[in-house]
């Protein structure tokens, strides 16, 4: 088994508990059924992830730690990928309507996730859900999952063969619009124009909710805030059309202490994967948070005893550094493995200490003819190499005193980078305090 968490990590035994002390839990459906729930028996639970992207990036990777705790504490997750409401796509937090995909696109994005999915959580390989043939004729798991290991499955299997009308008349009188209009997922679209595409979004995962509570005895959903009123739209369904009682659990999203959603980089999301985040440029990030942030950090996003967070986050002045080291270490451990996140260590000390070996600090190549003669202008060199999105960055990012080549602070703008300026061919970039970049010729 994948084991990520060392058993000092709480002195609680109730993952609940465990859940609630590291400052996950935003809402519930009913506290205290909850905490006995969780605390009584090992239940399976889900958390859907829709295949927007080909890539998971940092807020999926909160619902991951989340997964990650309750399998620890004997509980059964179910990644629940989205090939079904993916064809949709969820409102929730969105003030525009997503980018419609190809079935293709939807089906070869679920197989990314799945295989992401499987670098922190350990997959009964065996487990299979199967037969659903529509509203009337409920599908059911092919065994029971094996103890410690989490399950997965793709509500393509049972949302894509609907019958259109059957479904209205089985699960839609179960809906009331006045009720759905109030929602917070559609009440920030009114205005702009909720599709008649998305207002089916809450029923898709409602349902979603049902057969997996109905087929295979799931007794829980968690998620962000965001999606709060699918959630509980999930509970009724089940309550009304199978009588049973499912609960569900929301959780905080990753954000900053001005209350900004975490994650984002110049370049966009910071993914999981190497292939689009580099894992220094991932270390960098968390290296370079406020040190207001730095608490829930540590809290959230890795696997330290809260004695050691409490510790950590308690420095003060430069000595906070130290935390937001460690910070960086940890989560660049959890996501790319202990080789990488040494190797990012190494080239930050070798950077803003000037000792250690350079030689995992980001390279970009770029060819030898563009330094040759009069050589080529600084802007455009930092735009290439993508250190600023922009030419008018660059000219800002110079005008500010925040750009450093070889270690001269640029003032010029228009400074034309030449050949002599390379040492074994390499030159080193930096803006600000945090970007650094090398130059290698080719």
């Amino acid at each position: 088994m994948k084991n990520f968490i060392p058993d000092n990590v709480s002195k609680h035994t109730n993952v609940y508990d465990v859940l609630k002390e590291r400052g996950f839990i935003e809402q519930t459906t009913d506290d205290e059924a909850v905490r006995e729930l969780l605390g009584r028996e090992k239940i399976k639970f889900y958390i859907g992830f829709d295949p927007t992207a080909d890539c998971l990036h940092v807020g999926h990777f909160m619902q991951v730690i989340i997964m990650m705790y309750m399998q620890k504490y004997g509980h059964t997750p179910i990644v629940v990928l989205g090939g079904g409401t993916g064809m949709v796509g969820d409102p929730s937090g969105r003030t525009d309507m997503r980018t419609m995909m190809s079935i293709e696109e939807i089906d070869e994005n679920c197989r990314k996730f799945k295989k992401l999915f499987e670098q922190f959580l350990e997959f009964d390989d065996d487990w299979a859900y199967v037969g659903n043939e529509g509203v009337l004729k409920p599908g059911h798991e092919t065994k029971t999952p094996d103890p410690g290991k989490a399950i997965s499955v793709n509500n393509a299997d049972w949302l894509r063969p609907l019958n259109y009308a059957e479904f209205l008349r089985e699960i839609g009188p179960h809906f009331s619009v006045n009720n759905m209009l109030r929602a917070e997922c559609y009440k920030q679209r009114m205005e702009q124009g909720l599709s008649f595409l998305e207002f089916n979004y809450m029923l898709m995962q409602a349902y979603d909710f049902m057969v997996l509570g109905r087929d295979i005895n799931c007794k829980m959903q968690f998620g962000g805030n965001d999606q709060w009123s699918n959630i509980l739209a999930g509970k009724e369904l089940a309550r009304k059309y199978c009588n049973i009682s499912i609960e569900g659990m929301t959780f905080a999203l990753l954000t900053n202490s001005e209350g900004k959603k975490m994650g984002k980089t110049q370049k966009g999301a910071l993914w999981l994967r190497a292939d689009r985040t580099t894992p220094y440029e991932f270390f960098q990030y968390w290296r370079n948070v406020e040190d207001a942030d730095v608490n829930k950090c540590l809290r959230m996003l890795t696997f330290l005893p809260m004695e050691e967070v409490e510790r950590l986050s308690s420095l003060e002045g430069a000595e906070i550094n130290k935390a937001k080291e460690t910070l960086a270490y940890e989560v660049t451990k959890l996501v790319h493995g202990e080789e990488e996140a040494k190797k990012c260590l190494e080239a930050a000390h070798a950077l803003f200490a000037g000792g250690a070996d350079m030689a995992n600090v980001p390279t970009v190549e770029m060819p030898r003819a563009n330094f040759e003669g009069e050589g080529m202008g600084v802007v455009n060199m930092i735009k290439e190499m993508g250190i600023v999105p922009s030419n008018g960055e660059g000219f800002r990012t110079i005008q500010q005193g925040g750009l450093t080549v070889g270690g001269n602070k640029v003032t010029d703008t228009h400074l034309m980078i030449t050949l002599d300026m390379f040492e074994d061919g390499k030159l080193m970039v930096q803006k600000g305090k945090k970007t650094f970049k090398q130059v290698v010729l080719k």
